[in-house]
């Protein structure tokens, strides 16, 4: 994590810089069935922040915010305070100048996969 992510406040969240991300953590990050719910809500639209209360997720709080803490160490979201809020938003653009093709690709397996399976 760079110093300037830390630097501003308490109340600032560390993310990588563009050039921290790295392949392997974003495909980890995405290797789990509820993070990529989330990147796939995120991604249906991306120019929106969204609450961590927005998402309805199968899991505890506590298992929420660790799932929201992978995405965002990995570089996959940027988390914001909006007053007490944790707001979330894709990081599609750090993420396609490094990894061309790749988001676009995921989520279209994604959704194929879901379709299969029938669930949403």
């Amino acid at each position: 994590m760079t110093s300037a992510a830390t630097a501003a406040g308490t109340r600032d969240l560390p993310h990588p810089a563009r050039e921290e991300i790295r392949l392997e953590g974003v495909l980890h990050a995405l290797s789990d069935p509820v993070r990529l719910r989330i990147v796939r809500d995120l991604a249906a639209d991306s120019d929106e922040l969204f609450s961590c209360s927005y998402f309805d997720l199968p899991v505890t709080k506590s298992t929420t915010t660790h799932h929201f803490r992978v995405l965002r160490e990995s570089g996959v979201i940027r988390q914001t305070y909006r007053g007490t809020a944790k707001m979330n938003g894709l990081r599609r653009g750090d993420l396609d100048a490094l990894f061309p093709g790749l988001l676009d690709a995921l989520l279209a397996a994604a959704a194929r996969q879901a379709a299969r399976l029938g669930a949403g």
